[in-house]
């Protein structure tokens, strides 16, 4: 299946980019760093049309497995990854067959935060988005990085996930 992880931090080398590392170590997919990308807040009058984000969105497009990884900031996603998402709406308005083009498409997020509490709701927005645009939301996973490591206890969170993910695979 092909797979991509995006990326949303940012710090592009920080804690989330050791987990989404740790996480293709056991599932293969490429990668995406929206920090990389300019991609604008959305306005109601579609006023970024000549950012990265139609670029992007066409881009993934191309895969089946859609895996977003977030940090924890300040107890949901992070800017970048909502800016991305709002802009969604975009597809909603002027670019309707790109969006509609996210039907069937799965969907799973991924957080990193600093220690193993998850915060409650945290997955709501992801999975509320993936029903909207009738994608399939394959699950979540909460991870965390402590004294700079990725906890022991992350490393069998993502090999258990990962292992309820290739059960799935058609």
């Amino acid at each position: 299946m092909k797979s991509i992880i995006i990326q949303a931090s940012s710090r592009r080398a920080g804690h989330t980019h050791q987990i989404v590392e740790l996480f293709r170590q056991h599932w293969p997919a490429d990668f995406l760093d929206l920090k990389a990308r300019t991609i604008h807040p959305y306005t109601y009058e579609h006023a970024h049309q000549d950012d990265d984000f139609m670029p992007t969105l066409r881009r993934l497009l191309d895969y089946e497995l859609l895996i977003f990884a977030t940090p924890v900031y300040w107890y949901t996603m992070s800017g970048i990854l909502k800016n991305f998402l709002d802009r969604i709406s975009d597809c909603l308005k002027i670019e309707k067959e790109t969006g509609r083009k996210l039907r069937g498409k799965k969907m799973i997020a991924i957080c990193c935060g600093t220690d193993e509490i998850e915060i409650e709701g945290f997955f709501v927005p992801f999975r509320l988005t993936a029903q909207y645009l009738g994608m399939e939301y394959w699950g979540n996973l909460h991870t965390w990085v402590e004294e700079g490591n990725p906890h022991l206890e992350v490393t069998k969170r993502i090999e258990t996930f990962v292992q309820g993910l290739q059960s799935r695979r058609p």
